[in-house]
């Protein structure tokens, strides 16, 4: 079986290619960008674009008013107790329940494990981010096996559960394991018709590719449709460049609005390579932002500083009291308990 794409947490803008190509999809908002320099940042008022009710959402249905509030917790350790141990610190620095928990596996990573039993009996979402390997091995029926098992967990957990399959189809470093977005979008579509035959109806299909895709047009070619989709995501962070979530989110609200299907951030983060103050400030910002829209029904944060990183691919707030009290501000703010 193929084991060319491993991963653990998804790799940030940090390379010289995707610093590059982040350059290039975003040149049209560079004006806007540049208010963000190091001595003031401009935070512009947030875009109100998203305002519709979305009536398809899956298994997982969309909160009515207000949005869910979730994360990824990298954890010290990723065995089952240091999975669920990041989460409950977590929770505790936050004085909150998480709504969303999000999880990465690889292909030959099991569901339903002893952590994912837990965050479901402690009343929270599970988002599965899955991937493992290549369009063309799923096509070529070599990882059947592999997808029927996965199935048969996820069915398992009788509760509904997000799964992002092969989010950030868009990096260009994945083109050579996504392969064209019409293999993608096949791709998909074969995986969902497995779940559908083994019976695993307890999920709701998340589309996520990254705000640079959108903003470059390269990311909707993926998409594989209304009725293969149950929630539209987009994965977005102030990384190299300390972009307003106003900016970097508008192409992808600009598309969504146009679907019915609630929205979600599934990853978002400002890096530790900026000052606390100007890194609080994009926080509260981002939450001004995520109000204003409705259609977003949830909004996941990565709390983790991945190894081999530089300091604009490092994004947790847990250890900077400045940061953190902006992020509790977003935590305790009535819009973000819809549970």
């Amino acid at each position: 079986m193929n084991r060319r794409l491993v991963v653990r947490e998804p790799l940030r803008g940090t390379t010289a290619i995707t610093r590059a190509w982040f350059a290039f999809a975003v040149a049209g908002l560079a004006a806007s960008a540049a208010g963000c320099d190091s001595a003031r940042p401009v935070f512009q008022e947030p875009i109100a674009v998203a305002t519709a009710t979305p009536a398809v959402t899956g298994p997982v249905k969309a909160p009515t008013h207000g949005a869910w509030f979730g994360a990824w917790v990298k954890p010290d350790s990723y065995s089952q107790p240091g999975r669920y141990d990041a989460i409950t610190r977590f929770e505790e620095q936050l004085g909150r329940p998480l709504d969303i928990v999000n999880t990465y596996r690889r292909l030959h990573e099991d569901i339903a494990t002893e952590s994912d039993l837990a965050f479901l009996r402690d009343g929270k979402t599970l988002m599965i981010s899955w991937a493992g390997s290549s369009s063309v091995d799923i096509l070529s029926g070599a990882i059947d096996d592999e997808i029927r098992r996965h199935a048969r967990q996820v069915k398992s957990l009788r509760q509904p559960v997000l799964l992002r399959l092969r989010w950030e189809m868009d990096r260009p470093n994945l083109a050579a394991s996504v392969g064209s977005p019409e293999s993608y979008q096949e791709s998909w579509r074969y995986v969902r018709r497995i779940f559908a035959e083994e019976k695993a109806r307890n999920v709701s299909w998340v589309f996520c590719p990254t705000a640079e895709g959108f903003a470059s047009g390269h990311a909707a070619a993926f998409y594989p449709g209304d009725d293969q989709v149950d929630w539209t995501c987009v994965d977005v962070y102030a990384g190299s460049d300390l972009v307003p979530m106003k900016e970097l989110l508008e192409p992808y609200l600009r598309w969504g609005a146009q679907r019915p299907r609630p929205m979600m951030v599934g990853e978002y983060g400002v890096s530790r390579a900026w000052p606390s103050s100007q890194r609080a400030a994009w926080l509260t910002a981002a939450a001004d932002v995520f109000r204003a829209n409705p259609q977003i029904k949830a909004v996941l944060y990565f709390e983790s500083d991945p190894e081999d990183r530089t300091e604009h691919g490092v994004f947790s707030v847990s250890d900077d009291p400045e940061v953190l009290e902006a992020f509790r501000d977003t935590a305790r703010d009535p819009w973000f308990h819809a549970r």
